[in-house]
């Protein structure tokens, strides 16, 4: 006999939910040109969820989203959701060819894409036989014309909800598969349980919704307290999340490294924070001076912390009033976490660094078709990230960079974030990135990649010689490249592998 499971469907739990408690006139979403109230919200699921199914749309389908941040793509993963189909949001950043790689990838048969960025997508479909059909925004109206559906799907909590695919920057793309019951554990173990969400916060996010970091930040922590998403579908600069924050009062801010330091070099007034009660940066790790200057600058506290797509999101994190700088912080409610070495082993004392490894109720149940690497990365219980990692004596833990970033110098391994920190420490440094760049001999030498600030630019001896003030010989930067910007992944991770290739003939002594 199969064991009955109760349903859980988590678009009932983000929308239909705060409705029936009696928040359908609370602001759910806002948009530079639309505001929906919770009931609005929920009337548009209903709307979008039957155009999709009048499309043929069936249960554990795919349904490939290619969107900006907007109204359109926030209903469609969550009618895709509430019909019990499979939401595959992808990056606006792509190429025709990558992105109908994916297409191609989730065997999708229905494709939705904003109408900017049409190129792309009908490139993209070129390359996927089983896609059948392909809607643009310009046609909403038209599917919301066809019925709405009255119920969710009775989805089970391990149903396939969500698929997510990495960057596929060092190897073929993967798509993490991710349950409705992910959605829910990391809102109340990450929303609730560190940052303290409630129905009074209003979200703004950096990173967009086809991101892990972002889909969380902008749709499952809001919509699970009945807060406000705040919603912006341009290229966030730093001028215009100021401007975001300060007309809608958001009251948390999420962003990256790479967005931290663009917007302390940018000319933007102290009072367009005004009501941000905290911040919280992932992505890689943030450095001290970031999170110092954040603070004495704009009085925000910025919680660094580290998620993975394989996680859905944040699962080491720094708390309010508790922050360790430079440091990830402590596990997240719900989540364990390991050191081990490179046999496995676990790592039980402080200050030896090796590999993360965590565990927790959000792990993906693995990537689509790809069996040899989900049995590395997915063992068990328990998830490879390919972090190196440090435990500190006070039970906090610091990055290291990737597991494969660490580089010998001398014979001595270095670990590139100990010198990117101090780099970032001198006045005329706004970004900097330590890559092993091989000599005449084929021996890594570390190379300092520096982004200066706005007007100024950078002295190599000068900053070989800062770095040397307070670090050991051996880890100084053989060399210093200026660049006017350092190549990124969609998700703001510097292309370490790129920085490589393009600073592999400069002069080393």
């Amino acid at each position: 006999m199969i064991q009955s499971v109760p349903a859980f469907n988590a678009a009932e739990y983000l929308v239909d939910r705060n409705v029936a408690e009696g928040g359908g006139a609370r602001t759910a979403v806002v948009t530079p040109d639309r505001t929906l109230s919770y009931a609005e919200l929920a009337d548009e699921v209903r709307r979008v969820a039957g155009g999709l199914r009048a499309l043929g749309v069936r249960p554990e389908e795919r349904v490939l989203l290619c969107m900006a941040d907007d109204v359109e793509l926030f209903t469609g993963i969550l009618a895709t959701l509430y019909l019990g189909a499979v939401a595959v949001p992808c990056s606006t950043m792509l190429t025709g060819g990558e992105l109908g790689t994916l297409v191609a990838d989730s065997r999708a048969r229905i494709v939705l894409g904003s109408t900017a960025f049409a190129g792309t997508v009908r490139a993209a479909v070129e390359r996927a036989p089983d896609v059948e059909r392909v809607l643009f925004t310009d046609e909403w109206d038209r599917l919301r014309e066809a019925g709405s559906v009255t119920a969710p799907y009775p989805a089970w909590p391990d149903s396939p909800a969500l698929w997510l695919y990495t960057s596929g920057t060092t190897g073929l793309p993967k798509a993490a598969m991710h349950r409705h019951a992910d959605i829910r554990f990391v809102a109340e173990n990450y929303g609730q349980g560190v940052l303290g969400i409630t129905a009074a916060d209003r979200f703004l996010s950096v990173a967009k919704l086809f991101f892990a970091y972002g889909i969380g930040n902008s749709m499952f922590f809001p919509l699970s307290v009945g807060g406000t998403a705040l919603l912006e579908p341009a290229r966030p600069a730093p001028g215009l999340i100021a401007d975001r924050a300060a007309e809608h009062g958001a009251t948390l801010l999420f962003g990256t490294p790479s967005f931290w330091g663009p917007l302390l070099a940018a000319d933007v007034p102290r009072e367009c924070f005004g009501s941000v009660r905290l911040a919280v940066s992932a992505g890689e790790a943030l450095p001290a001076r970031l999170y110092h200057g954040m603070r004495e600058r704009f009085g925000i506290e910025v919680l660094d912390g580290i998620g993975s797509t394989e996680m859905l999101h944040i699962f080491l994190s720094n708390r309010p009033g508790r922050v360790r700088p430079a440091s990830s912080g402590t596990p997240v409610p719900g989540y364990e976490v390991e050191i081990r070495d490179e046999s496995g082993a676990v790592i039980d004392v402080p200050d030896v660094p090796g590999e993360l490894y965590v565990r927790g109720d959000s792990a993906a149940t693995g990537y689509w078709c790809r069996a040899e690497v989900s049995r590395r990365v997915f063992l068990g219980e328990w998830t490879r990230t390919g972090d190196s990692y440090v435990r500190n004596t006070d039970g906090t833990y610091t990055c290291l960079g990737r597991f494969n970033d660490m580089l010998k110098a001398g014979g001595i391994w270095v670990t590139p974030s100990e010198v990117e920190e101090r780099l970032l420490e001198h006045p005329d440094v706004a970004e900097a990135v330590v890559v092993g760049v091989p000599d005449s001999d084929e021996l890594d030498k570390p190379v300092a990649c520096v982004v200066p600030m706005p007007g100024r630019h950078v002295d190599a001896a000068e900053l070989i010689a800062w770095c040397r003030q307070t670090l050991a010989g051996f880890k100084r930067p053989r060399a210093v490249v200026e660049l006017a910007e350092l190549p990124k992944t969609a998700t703001g991770k510097i292309r370490r592998n790129v920085l490589r290739e393009l600073v592999a003939a400069a002069p080393t002594p």
